[in-house]
């Protein structure tokens, strides 16, 4: 019941909000002196908005380092700031799931939207429970080819709301997938240092299935791809038996989620008589900050790639 009566609080917002900012599509024109005001929502596609809009862009993350986008609420505060943007950007897949109807509600008002999941071709998209499920894994940023992919949707989008200044987005969207790339193969040389039986990676929810398909290691996450689902004692259980069976010896943090349940699974691989360690911190939904030197999409990937393969070569 909470959780209808603040959607229809924000909503309500919406409206009257949109009193006084009524479909922007009737003069889709950005002053040329000023930055386009982009709203984004988590950190991740807030670096990627940077990188390709430049100085170009003024760009205003929603979700801070850290913060879990599956369970983030929107607050009124979240409404305002969306209402002054002249463009919106967004994972899609449900990850935002709390934004939904907003987004909806301000895309019929005329407010550019852009969903970095259409920038991907579907048959990209994993599946989230058995080939005949429709719902997809939205973690799409662990593929670096979905990156690009994305970056090239931010740029076409970029450069049809601001024709005058394509030729910049596009010089700016190459170098970046030119980092991409150099990206890509630094992963692909790291993991050349741990050998294919101890390519498990363990983490506290299934986020990183991308990650595993492109770069070939076998992902085993404690919670589902949503972290407000909840791993029951039998999750914790069934994956201890699988990691004594597979003398797995080492499992991973997240930033973003609580690691009650990983210390759960080690306690339980631990009575079971095979040690099992944690082996560090990976950044999931969300970048780091500046202190620990993950505040952009390239850096949090090696930073997570690093302590994967020094934990496991």
């Amino acid at each position: 019941m909470k959780k209808i009566l603040g959607l229809i609080i924000l909503l309500g917002i919406i409206a009257l909000t949109g009193c006084a900012n009524t479909n922007k599509t009737d003069s889709l024109t950005f002053d040329k002196e000023e930055p386009i005001n982009v709203v984004a929502t988590t950190t991740m596609i807030t670096d990627l908005v940077n990188n390709i809009g430049g100085e170009h862009v003024q760009v205003t993350g929603l979700m801070g380092p850290g913060v879990d986008p599956h369970t983030y609420k929107p607050a009124a505060s979240d409404v305002y700031t969306l209402d002054e943007a002249d463009m919106i950007v967004y994972n899609g897949l449900h990850l935002e799931a709390q934004f939904i109807e907003m987004f909806e509600q301000f895309s019929k008002r005329g407010i550019p939207t852009t969903v970095i999941a259409e920038g991907i071709p579907e048959n990209q998209y994993l599946k989230v429970g058995g080939e005949g499920s429709s719902e997809f894994d939205p973690h799409i940023w662990f593929s670096v080819e979905n990156w690009i992919n994305a970056s090239r949707h931010v740029t076409d989008e970029l450069k049809r709301y601001d024709p005058d200044h394509a030729a910049e987005y596009e010089e700016n969207a190459q170098a970046y997938i030119k980092q991409l790339v150099n990206l890509s193969e630094y992963i692909k040389d790291r993991i050349k240092e741990v050998p294919e039986e101890s390519r498990y990676l363990v983490t506290a929810h299934d986020a990183f299935q991308y990650f595993g398909r492109e770069f070939n290691f076998e992902v085993v996450g404690l919670q589902g791809v949503n972290t407000q689902t909840e791993a029951g004692t039998g999750d914790i259980s069934g994956l201890a038996e699988f990691m004594v069976n597979q003398k797995i010896r080492a499992v991973f943090v997240e930033s973003s989620v609580s690691s009650r349940n990983i210390e759960a699974l080690i306690e339980a691989v631990n009575s079971r008589g095979q040690t099992l360690e944690n082996a560090g911190e990976l950044y999931s939904d969300a970048l780091g900050d500046k202190e620990q030197d993950a505040d952009t999409y390239i850096k949090m990937y090696k930073a997570n790639i690093d302590t994967i393969v020094d934990a496991l070569k």
